[in-house]
């Protein structure tokens, strides 16, 4: 046995006893990041393809840079479940860090166009660069939290197959709460912009941030976040518009009209996106584009995107936000076209719906006292009298909201509610306590 494989059988019978402990303890023992990681990012993107019933996960490419922006600590634990997972394990089963994300795939396979074709779409994730070789499992769950696909593959970090990330965007800090180690790195870019817009642009991020930062708990936590903008080039100015026929050459190839809905602003090109911001501190990403036309987007651990000049932007851009940060769900709801999304017999993972499965892990505990489940709506406190109001998820009945309005239900409300602050700040604390 060579001095090399004595040392990493100590530090795998290390970090297996450290995992017995916490266990026995509770999870009391904090990892330490440098034991299982250097201060590089590992890119891993995938292509996730499938239909309607069924899916399969393929590994496309393995990238790799300078530092590691996401979070130091809570390294092998979950806040919530997401729509699918990726966990980092050594070769002895010890796991090192997980991450949990939603993606446009899952969003997809519940459409009508799903039962007629199969597609594929780009999904890309970065984990710390591993010392060692670890073996790497993505799922993706179904509505009902059930395991529906999944792939596990060894990574080598000494692999010469690794591809160095190529040129970075110019970018800068627009707000620096302290070092990135410690910090949640949110990364502003520009979608739209040619270059003599991009002051256009630097005003846009500054007027989001200020929106953003005049909500709780952002507003009280702010010195937990770095704000970045990246300068990201477009040959033409504004994005793409299929249903007026109109197509434009833009950084992340945007386009309204995604699933076939009007409002709905995304990019499906997320490698393309993260070449942009090689090279750059970031965990979070905020795609602002360069139109007045209402619309936008937010997914889990993925990016959100917003129409920088319409009259409601600021308050769409707060809300996808709450969906691409914290997790939180959409609380309006309308005819039940997507009822299969909660199912009646499944507990929701995001923090701010239930369908009263196992309410005692929302917010019950914030229920005032003698209040009724569910709750009738008084029109009073509308934003601040916590109860179990039906209706969210897209769904009028079978699906519970926290309050009677809150930023993730409509435009006007000027708050989150005090549960999704809740979520919110938990969110934060997870990644940087």
């Amino acid at each position: 046995t060579t001095e090399k494989d004595y040392g990493m059988c100590v530090r795998r019978i290390a970090l297996a006893l450290t995992a017995f402990l916490m266990g026995m303890t509770g999870g009391c023992l904090a990892q330490n990041f440098d034991d299982s990681f250097r201060d590089q990012t590992l890119r891993l993107d995938y292509i996730f393809s499938g239909d309607n019933r069924s899916q399969q996960i393929y590994l496309d490419e393995m990238r790799k840079s300078e530092g590691w922006y996401g979070r130091r600590v809570h390294l092998d634990s979950l806040l919530l479940k997401g729509n699918g997972q990726i966990t980092v394990a050594d070769t002895m089963g010890v796991v090192l860090y997980r991450h949990s994300f939603s993606t446009l795939f899952q969003e997809w396979q519940v459409t009508q166009e799903a039962t007629r074709v199969k597609k594929s779409f780009e999904n890309v994730f970065l984990v710390p660069m591993p010392k060692a070789p670890v073996d790497i499992t993505v799922s993706l769950f179904d509505t009902h939290g059930r395991v529906s696909s999944s792939m596990k593959h060894r990574v080598d970090p000494a692999d010469i197959l690794i591809r160095p990330v190529g040129e970075m965007c110019r970018w800068e800090y627009l707000r620096t709460g302290g070092d990135s180690r410690g910090k949640i790195d949110i990364a502003f870019v520009a979608e739209g912009y040619q270059p003599d817009q991009m002051n256009i642009f630097r005003r846009d991020c500054q007027e989001t941030i200020e929106a953003l930062l005049a909500h709780e708990p952002f507003h009280s936590m702010a010195d937990r976040f770095n704000f970045i903008a990246v300068y990201a080039p477009s040959e033409d100015s504004g994005v793409s518009i299929p249903h007026e026929g109109l197509w434009k050459r833009t950084a992340t190839a945007s386009h309204f009209d995604t699933f076939y809905s009007e409002r709905y602003l995304t990019t499906l090109h997320l490698k393309q996106l993260h070449d942009l911001l090689s090279g750059i501190p970031y965990e979070h990403i905020v795609i602002l584009a360069n139109t007045d036309n209402y619309g936008g987007g937010g997914i889990y651990n993925s990016y959100m995107l917003s129409a920088a000049h319409h009259p409601t932007c600021k308050p769409v851009a707060v809300h996808e936000f709450g969906h691409s940060f914290a997790g939180l769900g959409d609380e309006y709801y309308y005819d039940d076209q997507y009822e299969t999304l909660y199912p009646a017999d499944t507990e929701p993972w995001e923090p701010n719906l239930t369908t009263l499965v196992d309410f005692s892990a929302k917010w019950q505990d914030m229920m005032p006292p003698k209040a009724t489940v569910p709750t009738q709506p008084s029109g009073k406190n509308l934003y601040s009298e916590v109860g179990v109001y039906e209706g969210g998820g897209y769904q009028s009945k079978g699906v519970y909201r926290p309050s009677q309005e809150c930023r993730m239900k409509i435009n006007e409300a000027p708050v989150f509610c005090p549960v999704c602050q809740r979520a919110i700040a938990r969110m934060i604390d997870f990644q940087t306590k």
